[in-house]
């Protein structure tokens, strides 16, 4: 037996999945998940308890224990850094400390412990792998998804945050702690202003400009309630959403520019609940650029939709990744 935990800004979710059972179209079975709100008050470790419990809730469920897991495959959003050679978690969702109080979060961390109180309550006879929530996400859409046979391609995530997983000629690019792919902390504009206080401490950056806890500090209105109001037909709606689209479409040049791409899938909760409205919007923003680099690229949504971060964590201890990825 397999787990599978997805960190995010918003969420954490776990689930199991029998070893060797596969559905109709060839990808592994999946077990019921279990989510609850990240947990964003108490002591740095809470994360980490937070997480354990719900492993340990999974477990019971199958009448198992923690010792009985082969293997625990955890996808959170990043950036990571080490501390006392372990990874531990630096999301400016999730710690308060990065930009202070005015960014809004009822705590002070500056870094959350992860690596280091999993591996102590599993055991060393289980595999534990911690990677990126987009890095593992880009592998399961290799494998199992919208990005299978690309070996230039990306995952992207369009959620609480901005996030990217990137391949270049087959290898996955992590960098010297594996927070490559941290695009949306990267500017392609100059509006640092109104709001536009990303929890990093960036002021003006992609993420702080158009990821989903960055609306209503900005526009005055939550992502769903814009988009809902947008795809509705209200003007003033569907100005904001088509200047979102603008400036991630930027980003999304950029990288096809800088990595030559071929493709890039897209998921994360804003995109996915809003994708028919939101995908050609994003796929004119390649209209008018330099065709030498954006002919034959394309852009798709992500094929293992709304289960991508379910996928995502087991794609990091399952067998058949390290045939799609190197």
């Amino acid at each position: 037996m397999k787990a599978c935990v997805d960190i995010g800004g918003t969420k954490v979710a776990v689930c199991l999945a029998p070893d060797g059972q596969v559905d109709g179209q060839g990808r592994p079975v999946l077990g019921e998940r279990l989510s609850e709100p990240t947990i964003k008050e108490g002591a740095e470790n809470a994360l980490s308890e937070q997480v354990l419990r719900l492993l340990r809730q999974a477990c019971e469920a199958e009448g198992i224990g923690l010792d009985d897991l082969d293997a625990v495959g955890v996808a959170s959003c990043g950036p990571f850094l080490k501390k006392d050679g372990a990874l531990a978690v630096v999301n400016p969702n999730i710690c308060g400390g990065l930009a202070g109080p005015e960014r809004g979060l009822p705590n002070d961390w500056t870094a959350v412990p992860l690596e280091q109180p999993l591996r102590a309550a599993l055991g060393g006879d289980c595999q534990l792998r911690i990677e990126n929530d987009c890095v593992a996400a880009l592998e399961a859409e290799r494998c199992w998804g919208a990005l299978q046979d690309n070996d230039s391609c990306a995952y992207l995530t369009w959620s609480t945050g901005i996030g990217v997983g990137l391949c270049v000629d087959g290898r996955v690019l992590r960098g010297k702690n594996g927070n490559a792919g941290h695009a949306g902390h990267t500017f392609v504009s100059d509006r640092g202003g109104d709001g536009a206080l990303c929890g990093c401490g960036n002021r003006g950056d992609v993420e702080s400009l158009v990821a989903g806890n960055a609306l209503a500090r900005r526009i005055g209105r939550e992502a769903e309630e814009l988009l809902a109001a947008a795809v509705e037909g209200e003007e003033q709606a569907q100005a904001e959403v088509d200047e979102l689209c603008r400036v991630l479409g930027r980003l999304i040049y950029n990288l096809v520019a800088t990595l030559d791409l071929e493709k890039i899938s897209l998921g994360g909760a804003v995109y996915w609940h809003n994708r028919d409205y939101l995908l050609p919007r994003l796929r004119q923003q390649m209209d008018d650029k330099f065709p030498a680099l954006v002919d034959g690229f394309e852009i798709a949504t992500a094929g293992l939709g709304g289960q991508v971060g379910d996928y995502a964590a087991l794609a990091l201890v399952s067998e058949r990744p390290a045939a799609c990825c190197r």
